[in-house]
């Protein structure tokens, strides 16, 4: 049972980790792109309280993925492998969509790929094997 808590836990954290990280840099420090992009094509960049429950849902959901991938590969691996799951994926997807403010990229980057890597480093140094 001590294992179950151990593993809810390590997702709860990581969960707390990525769901902070992505209302800073989408919230804080990059909402003018989003909002000024937004205000090009004519439409009202999305910040309802139900956008925000569902961003906390994708944090948990993407924390979760980055703690089963952390019980296969290392560290470095499990940065990457998450962070091209996650974002290089969402980016492509929201290009296509013409909703990504491709400038937002200069800082999205890093930060999303420190995202990545803190949540990996969390699930494996909170793992019983890490």
């Amino acid at each position: 049972m001590d294992l179950n808590y151990r593993r809810i836990g390590t997702v709860a954290l990581t969960g707390i980790w990525v769901s902070a990280s992505e209302f800073l840099r989408n919230e804080v420090f990059l909402k003018k792109y989003w909002v000024d992009h937004y205000q090009s094509m004519g439409m009202i960049f999305p910040s309802e309280p139900l956008n925000g429950i569902l961003w906390i849902v994708w944090s948990f959901l993407f924390a979760a993925a980055i703690y089963i991938i952390s019980g296969k590969f290392d560290l470095i691996q499990t940065t990457f492998i998450s962070w091209f799951m996650a974002f290089v994926m969402m980016w492509i997807v929201a290009w296509n969509l013409h909703v990504l403010p491709l400038a937002l990229l200069l800082y999205a980057f890093p930060l999303s790929l420190l995202e990545a890597f803190i949540g990996a480093y969390i699930c494996r140094k909170m793992s019983l094997n890490g």
